[in-house]
Formats: structure tokens, sequence, C-alpha cells
């Protein structure tokens, strides 16, 4: 499944649960194009709320706690057989630790960066995955107008934090990997097992960094339920209305849809953050939202 249908930073090869075919019926009568468009606010809603949380246990502090609550909603809620082959287990940890490291790199970089340039930094990896391989001259088109996008980010560079690019990049990267170990997590686990259990298993690469970080910061109540709100944001709510708008559009339309994601981040970063970026920097984010764009229209259907 290499393609921009699985494209955000929560997002895998999910299967349909009993919480998704409630979310269906409970948004059923919407219109699967704004069910996409929900998905993406809700995420990146998340993200500014994950931001406002650095303050209080920095950037491994909420991670932990998105991922461990992620976790054990996941785990509640399809209780997986800790019995599975050897190879489904190699695949469930290669994921974890993709998912692990990918959620980490983002956040260190999202403490750096204003939202909308690291989601658009990051948006890189899945759109390598989509052009990777084709000779179609059109998708070096796509490739071109993306890297244009980026010498535009870099070319206010001397007011970004080059770590926060570089960590951007590096969640970018897992974030193209994770797609490719997601499509392999499908083919070896059923349901929601692997999963819930690559979850848990992000979970348990995450928590101890968050825990040296900030120590008892992360048992304060309002910490608690912000971390909460998050995990719920960022991947329970996105989930079900993901799943339920693949149910009746195609993949290809969905990742088009969700091309959309780096020009949302901006916006919620301006609106929540008060993050402005300037002219050149819109023009940056519009570039890889119109390359990646693109590119999931020339997706094959098979894939």
């Amino acid at each position: 499944m290499a393609t921009m249908t699985v494209n955000r930073t929560e997002r895998g090869p999910f299967p349909r649960s009993s919480v998704t075919a409630v979310a269906g019926r409970t948004f059923g009568a919407i219109p699967p194009t704004a069910l996409v468009l929900l998905g993406i606010v809700s995420v990146q809603v998340g993200s500014a709320l994950a931001k406002h949380l650095f303050s209080a246990v920095g950037s491994f502090g909420t991670v932990a706690l998105r991922l461990l609550f992620a976790a054990a909603v996941l785990m509640l809620l399809w209780r997986p057989s800790l019995r599975m082959s050897r190879r489904a287990w190699t695949v469930v940890l290669g994921y974890g630790v993709t998912l692990g490291l990918m959620n980490l790199c983002f956040y260190l970089a999202l403490a750096r960066i204003p939202l909308g340039i690291a989601v658009t930094i990051e948006f890189l990896g899945p759109l390598a995955v989509a052009l990777a391989g084709s000779r179609r001259w059109l998708d070096a088109f796509w490739a071109v107008l993306a890297a244009g996008g980026v010498v535009l980010l870099m070319e206010g560079r001397g007011d970004l934090n080059p770590v926060g690019l570089v960590l951007a990049l590096a969640a970018g990267t897992c974030w193209g990997l994770y797609i490719l170990v997601g499509a392999a997590l499908g083919r070896h686990t059923t349901e929601g097992n692997g999963l819930a259990l690559g979850m848990a298993v992000a979970a348990l690469v995450a928590v101890p960094f968050g825990v040296a970080d900030s120590g008892t910061a992360l048992m304060q109540p309002g910490v608690l339920v912000a971390g909460l709100g998050v995990a719920l944001l960022s991947s329970v709510i996105p989930y079900s209305l993901d799943l339920e708008a693949l149910r009746r559009i195609p993949p290809r339309v969905f990742g088009i849809l969700m091309s959309l994601e780096p020009a949302m981040a901006a916006l919620i970063g301006l609106i929540v953050l008060q993050e402005s970026l300037r002219w050149s920097q819109w023009i940056a984010v519009l570039c890889v939202v119109a390359a990646s764009a693109g590119a999931a229209r020339g997706t094959r259907s098979e894939f």
C-alpha cells in the first residue's frame, strides 16, 4: 500500500471495528469529503494541543502520553492475542518502533518550528513513497514542484531552527517507512490486533524518554487530561472518520483530499498557535500540497 492514501502520522491499514461501526452510523449522513476534512482538522488541532503541552512536560513527555493513551484505548478495544507467528511479531515490532520514532521526531521538530512547516517537510516522506519507481514525466514534475516548495521554505531559514527542519525530515523519512511497514502489518495480522500491539510497542519506545525527561510532571491531572485529549484528537477520532470515508470514496480520492493536510496545519498553526508564515512560506506549503495531490491523482488503482 505504498501510496498517498495512508499518510498521516497516526495512520495505518486500520480495520473496521465496533467503534468505527458506531461512527459510521453516526456520521452516515455527512458527505465523505467532509469526513476526511474533519479528520484532518482533528489531527492538526491535536498537534496544536500537543504543542501547548510542551511547556508542562516537554516534547518527550507529550509523545509518551499520547502513545500511551492511544495504546491503552486500542488494546482495550481489540484485546489482541499474543499468539502470532515469528514473522508477524517481526512486522509488529518494526511497525511499533517506526511509529514511535516518527512521533518522537515530529514532536521534537514541532517544539522548534511552526506546525505548518513541520507538517509540510514531514509530508515529503509519503510523497517520496508515492513517486518511488515512477517513470511518468508528470510525476517528475510533481517531484520538482515539491522540491521547489522546500527551496522556498529554506529561503527563510534564518528564522527557522535548522535542528527542527532536520527532525521534521527525519519524521518524514519514518513516515515513508511507516507506510511500507504498515502495508506488511495488514498482510500479516488480522483485524486490529497488529495495530493495537504495534501502538503498544510504540508506547514502550516513547514512554522511557518521557519519564526520564518529565518525571512526576506526567502525573498531574491536567496534564493527563490534555494527553488523553491529544490521543483522541490525533488518533481515535481521525481513525473513525477516515475509515468511514474510505468505505464511500476511492482511495485515490482520499489521497487527494489528504494532500490538504500541510495547508490545514499551517492554518491551524495560525489560528490556534498564532504562528504566522511569510508569503513565500505559504507558497511553499501550496507547492507541496499541489505535488501531493498530483501524485495521489496519478496513483494506480491497484494500490
